[in-house]
């Protein structure tokens, strides 16, 4: 990224940073007139968050990791009680606009300046309970052991002696300032019991350097599986050094398909393929998703299984005849309402989808990105079962 664009994104972060921050600042401070020295402690709060976030934005991928995950871990359940206390507040307003409306309409004098500020007050502490109240929620379903999410999938060119075949899947991990070597050991443990024929990782596995966290994801050398593990890159992988981290999986015995497909199970069996991320192309020479490059010559009576990261791979998947698109990318929306947002660019955001004759199954993600809360999603390991049509 050029000198220019990082200043650029710089100063729009820290303008949207800084404009939220202050709104908060007013509507539950200054509004509702908190005494000294609760508001001057408020106030700092607020400014020393503000600057804390800007920070680790900036060092996040630079400092050692000893520093950047306190850090991180400060910053990102800030941001993710800052959203919270941001809708809050946003919805608390916006019902004070109706209702201020309603009664100019119908000609209700608007409340004393006495009754004004208790209602300020009542909303205030409602917002600051029910931010909180979120937060606490989501960090508690992130910290629950991961599900395994069991989904059967038929396919009508699954050869016989194939039915039951069992491909789990694991995505958007994002082992970095906040997920571990302690996560990875016990996802390995999780999936080596479902006894897969396969395993699939679908992209966004780290968040940072091979020499920062290469020693945290090693323990993905003891995933077993009859068939291989198999893996594609994410978005996250090209911010990340993806080449290095693509020689690094290969070193613990995981195989990147890079607009490629291997036969599973030989003649008798199906094809299993996999493509760059769709936002690969700019990086370099090399990189990009080439779905057509991947099936060029396959036999079209076998049944073809594709490792995408992002579902939007599914416009292509299906012009080409893939039978069961596999992805991950929108981690099911992670923090309600958030999610309804994610809904509207990505509407295959979670579960199994038709698209003609190809289906697609979009993970939730066994991991989370920024702030560690899910609110109305569920991390997952994802069994899937393959069954004759």
């Amino acid at each position: 990224m050029s000198p220019l664009r990082i200043l650029v994104f710089v100063a729009v972060v820290a303008v949207v940073l800084g404009g939220g921050h202050y709104y908060l600042w007013a509507r539950l401070v200054r509004d509702t007139e908190l005494p000294a020295p609760w508001a001057g402690l408020a106030r700092g709060l607020l400014v020393g968050l503000a600057v804390a976030v800007l920070v680790g934005i900036a060092t996040v991928r630079s400092a050692p990791r000893a520093v950047s995950s306190p850090l991180m871990w400060v910053v990102y359940l800030w941001f993710g009680l800052f959203f919270f206390l941001l809708v809050l507040t946003g919805t608390v307003d916006l019902i004070r606009a109706a209702v201020g409306l309603a009664q100019t309409l119908g000609g209700v004098p608007p409340p004393d300046t006495e009754r004004r500020m208790l209602l300020a007050r009542v909303a205030g502490a409602a917002v600051g309970v029910g931010a909180v109240g979120l937060g606490v929620t989501g960090i508690a379903n992130v910290l629950r052991p991961l599900a395994v999410k069991r989904v059967q999938v038929r396919l009508a060119k699954l050869p016989d002696g194939f039915a039951g075949y069992r491909i789990v899947q694991i995505t958007d991990v994002h082992v970095g300032p906040t997920i571990g070597k302690a996560f990875i050991e016990s996802l390995v443990e999780k999936v080596n019991a479902l006894q897969p024929d396969a395993i699939a990782i679908t992209g966004d596995l780290v968040d940072g350097s091979v020499s920062e966290l290469g020693p945290l994801v090693a323990p993905l050398a003891k995933l077993e599986a009859k068939d291989g593990v198999y893996f594609v890159t994410g978005n996250h992988e090209y911010y990340s050094g993806v080449d290095e981290w693509l020689a690094f999986l290969k070193t613990l015995g995981i195989r990147s398909l890079r607009n490629e497909r291997v036969a599973v199970g030989g003649p008798a069996g199906f094809d299993l393929a996999g493509i760059d991320d769709a936002h690969s192309g700019g990086f370099g020479r090399g990189h990009g998703p080439d779905l057509a490059r991947a099936v060029a010559g396959r036999d079209p009576s076998r049944a073809l299984v594709l490792l995408a990261h992002q579902p939007t791979a599914i416009d292509r998947s299906e012009e080409l005849g893939v039978d069961l698109q596999l992805s991950g990318h929108t981690h099911g929306g992670q923090i309600f309402p958030w999610s309804l947002l994610v809904r509207i660019a990505y509407p295959y955001i979670a579960g199994l989808y038709a698209r003609g004759r190809t289906q697609v199954y979009v993970s939730s993600g066994t991991g989370y990105w920024g702030p560690p809360m899910r609110i109305g999603t569920a991390a997952e390991v994802t069994q899937i079962d393959l069954l004759r049509a």
